[in-house]
């Protein structure tokens, strides 16, 4: 692949995780959430608005760190990427989770710009994953999760 093909590709990566083309950011679904409302779960659905961020975060950093590092962290599917409340235990708790997943947001762009990285080739320690096919999982997932906190606030009647 040309070198300005090769460029032009790591930039729409990079930009795609979050881009509001398509859909409503992260951002969006998170900004001006009601203090009262992020811990509540709908009756009819089974998160928190607070449960859905802290759950982006976790994953998020999960992927960054496997792309980055052979001895990351494993941490236990599904247990150890859910929080163990609905409620967030602080407004401070919920404001540095929000803050870790824009951190976490910009060191995956920073992996899908790096240009000492093939992000077609295989994680040398992971199972076949490439940093590809991870950063689009992070993509996707993200996606379907702010969906899910948009609609947690739509059923709580807290989305504009």
């Amino acid at each position: 692949m040309a070198e300005e093909t090769t460029g032009a590709a790591r930039a729409i990566i990079a930009s795609a995780l979050d881009w509001q083309e398509a859909h409503a950011t992260f951002d969006a679904a998170v900004a001006d959430c009601p203090a009262a409302l992020r811990g509540v779960r709908p009756k009819v659905f089974p998160h928190s608005a607070w449960e859905l961020v802290e759950h982006i975060r976790i994953a998020q950093e999960d992927l960054a760190d496997f792309m980055e590092s052979a001895d990351y962290p494993v941490i236990k599917w599904p247990d150890d990427y859910w929080p163990k409340s609905p409620e967030p235990p602080s407004d401070e708790a919920w404001e540095n989770s929000i803050k870790a997943v824009l951190r976490d947001r910009d060191r995956l762009k920073e992996i899908a710009l790096r240009p000492s990285i093939d992000v077609t080739a295989k994680i040398p320690w992971g199972t076949g994953q490439t940093y590809l096919r991870t950063i689009l999982v992070a993509i996707d997932h993200t996606a379907y999760h702010v969906g899910q906190i948009i609609a947690v606030r739509k059923l709580l009647n807290a989305w504009p």
